[in-house]
């Protein structure tokens, strides 16, 4: 009987061990979705902060035309 009792146990534990070892894989494979996200993020946030400083130049451009019809 306590044989059995060994046998289950190591099964657990086999069982726990493999459970660990696929949610360790889960974690990298996370972690490297995190950093490209992260990335992703970044590129996106750079290309944002560029726009607006075009946006900031067009409507300067514009604002120095307008003013120049005026003068006309």
């Amino acid at each position: 009987m306590s044989l059995e009792i060994l046998d289950q146990l190591e099964g657990k534990i086999r069982q726990a061990v493999e459970t660990i070892q696929l949610l360790q894989l889960e974690v990298e494979e996370l972690k490297d979705r995190n950093q490209q996200t992260q990335q992703a993020y970044d590129a996106l946030r750079n290309e944002n902060e560029q726009l607006k400083v075009e946006h900031d130049s067009w409507q300067e451009r514009l604002r120095s035309l307008l003013g120049q019809i005026d003068n006309v």
